[in-house]
């Protein structure tokens, strides 16, 4: 009778002791390890929340991108840096790996959460994906280094600059190869669930410039699981800032060394200890569709920092205010062909304006001269008397649209719907109170939401009364209108441009009350702008209206029409919003409008794909358009800037 065999067994084999771990890595080794069981091994690490939160908030930090950037997630795994970024807002990530298993992975948990991120399968050597096309490209969580080559890095970084637009940032977060070197551990275990293990061991390449691993990762019942090897260069700060500069990258900074945590409590192998490197490209000069700027070199003129504030929260700046400044330098040091001097010293503005006669100024005291709001006309009335164009609207609409009442009576007479309003002055000794409520009370003179809080929505006569006399004991001698309180959808239309030349009309916005927890009044008031601890700043958002072609039209007319009559200039925003019966009154009329990074109008902005630094660029070349063309001669330039000839100018 034969001998009985046994079938082959498909359990995986192990190579049993192995003197040189070298000597069976394969050259490809990345193209079957990151599987199921790499979430396994890696996972106390890989799919930690909170390693994933401070990636984030380092790669934010170092970059300075923007919720409206385009972002590569490079070797982007599972996702989770991506799916973090779109939690926080960001619109443009794109996840690129070369793991199937692990890009699905991804595209399953965005679909889960709700987030639209576009993940891709892709070698990271040459990926297909436009060129000039992305703001930021990360390498993030240890993803570089993998191949045998070095030539072979240096073409990840060829095509990671290939994608970048001009001023674009590499983010590389890789392991300190010098700490590794000396410190990584030869051996260890541990148990990475209830029923499988994994044992590890390390070892230097012969030329001492790569670390071999070698994973066995065992199950208590069915034996080896896997017998696995990988490597990864150590690069030393010395050895990656080198490379980024033989591939073309400038600007280079390490910006630390993140902390790993290891959910498990365990080896960190490989991170151990890392590098966060950041640089630019190489800036390509694109071709001007333009000419030159008009006025190349801008002083920028702001609010004061060092003086008080009654607007803002505790009378003075605080570090949001700061941070939003910081963004706002940041941004318009990506505009090339300006340069800007920052004047915020209001003890000498106005000396140093009349000695010094800027060319130009981007008008940003949206606080008014010594931060006093009823002093924001003086700014530009005093660069009139001096000469000196600027950005946005002049004296007299500001002191026209600091006046509610009047801005309503305006748009009346223009046949805009406006809400019903009663107007009551402080030396009046009685007011018509509303027929119906609920009515909003707010100040007739103010910006920023001042004086409209929680309590300016109120239901009844005693309650009218009793928020009345609060505003008169807060904001002495200013006059009160009494509302309707309008409870539909509210809409925001900008305009950047001037009537008779170039004129965009931004994306609507809509502002989104669905959040926001129930028995509070739906209104952005004070403490949406000014109280970071307050539901309103973090309960609504804003996102793109949905608006059929008539009422969006409809809108835009109206907004044109106001802008005309009330005398704005360069850009200006509009807020509408509807009653019960669906009707959409004017609200405000806002020259001038915030230019904070997070505000309405760089929102509406990002809708229609701009970046931060290309909305002021807008407002900016809006300006200095109509500047030149209202100039007699033609150029534009004032007396004290004659010294420009006809070809300098656009």
């Amino acid at each position: 009778m034969a001998k009985k065999t046994e079938p082959p067994s498909s359990a995986p084999r192990t190579l049993g002791p192995v003197p040189d771990l070298e000597r069976h890595l394969p050259s490809e080794w990345w193209r079957t390890l990151f599987r199921s069981i790499y979430l396994k091994t890696d996972g106390d690490i890989v799919e930690n929340e909170r390693n994933t939160r401070k990636d984030v908030d380092m790669l934010i930090q170092a970059t300075g991108i923007e919720p409206n950037d385009r972002i590569l997630d490079l070797c982007c795994g599972q996702g989770r840096h991506c799916l973090e970024l779109a939690r926080r807002g960001f619109k443009n990530v794109v996840g690129i790996d070369r793991s199937r298993y692990l890009v699905r992975l991804a595209r399953k948990r965005a679909t889960e959460l709700g987030l639209r991120v576009s993940f891709h399968e892709g070698d990271a050597r040459r990926f297909r994906l436009p060129e000039n096309s992305f703001q930021c490209v990360a390498i993030l969580g240890n993803s570089f280094g993998y191949f045998d080559r070095l030539e072979d890095d240096l073409a990840v970084l060829e095509s990671v600059k290939r994608v970048l637009r001009s001023g674009g940032s590499i983010a590389l977060d890789v392991a300190n190869g010098e700490w590794i070197r000396h410190n990584f551990e030869r051996r260890s275990w541990e148990w990475i669930d209830e029923n499988q293990f994994v044992c590890r061991e390390r070892s230097l390449s012969a030329d001492g410039q790569r670390l071999i691993s070698r994973e066995v990762v065992v199950h208590a019942e069915r034996g080896v699981i896997v017998d696995q090897f990988y490597a990864e260069r150590l690069y030393s700060q010395e050895m990656l800032q080198n490379l980024l500069t033989q591939a073309g990258f400038d600007t280079i900074r390490v910006h630390g060394f993140p902390e790993s945590e290891s959910g498990r409590n365990q080896d960190l192998g490989m991170m151990a200890s890392r590098i966060f490197v950041t640089a630019r490209i190489t800036k390509r000069p694109a071709p001007s569709r333009r000419g030159k700027p008009l006025y190349p070199r801008i002083a920028v003129i702001m609010g004061d920092p060092t003086l008080p504030d009654s607007v803002k929260r505790d009378g003075q700046f605080n570090a949001e205010d700061l941070d939003t400044i910081d963004r706002l330098k940041r941004a318009l040091a990506e505009l090339d062909d300006y340069s800007f001097t920052y004047l915020d010293q209001h003890s000498n503005l106005i000396p140093r304006l009349k000695s010094e006669l800027p060319e130009f100024v981007f008008n940003l005291c949206d606080e008014g001269y010594n931060n006093d709001a009823f002093l924001e006309l003086h700014v530009p009335a005093y660069l009139d008397m001096l000469g000196i164009p600027y950005t946005g609207a002049g004296p007299s609409c500001l002191g026209l649209c600091y006046n509610k009442a009047l801005v309503r009576s305006v748009a009346a007479g223009l046949d805009i719907p406006v809400p019903l309003e009663t107007y009551f002055d402080p030396d009046d000794q009685s007011a018509t109170l509303p027929s119906t409520f609920p009515a909003l009370i707010k100040p007739n003179f103010g910006d920023s939401s001042i004086g409209i809080t929680i309590n300016s929505v109120v239901q009844t006569p005693q309650e009218l009364l009793s928020y009345m006399r609060r505003l008169q004991e807060t904001l002495p001698g200013r006059p009160i209108l009494i509302q309707e309180f309008l409870e539909g959808p509210e809409y925001s239309i900008g305009i950047i441009g001037n009537p008779g030349q170039r004129v965009i009309y931004l994306p609507p916005l809509e502002v989104d009350y669905s959040g926001l927890q129930s028995g509070l009044p739906k209104i952005l008031g004070y403490e949406s702008k000014w109280l970071p601890d307050s539901p309103y700043w973090t309960q609504i958002s804003y996102h793109e209206a949905q608006l059929d072609e008539d009422t969006l039209r409809k809108l835009q007319d109206y907004s044109m029409q106001l802008f005309t009559r009330l005398g704005c200039r360069d850009y200006a925003r509009f807020d509408f919003r509807a009653d019960n019966n669906g009707e959409i009154k004017l609200l405000e009329v806002n020259p001038n409008p915030g230019w904070c990074w997070d505000g309405k109008f760089n929102i509406m902005a990002g809708f229609a794909g701009m970046r931060y630094a290309d909305m002021l660029r807008l407002i900016i070349e809006a300006a200095q358009e109509r500047v030149a063309a209202q100039a007699p001669s033609g150029n534009g330039a004032p007396a004290h800037v004659a010294r420009y000839s006809a070809t300098d100018c656009v």
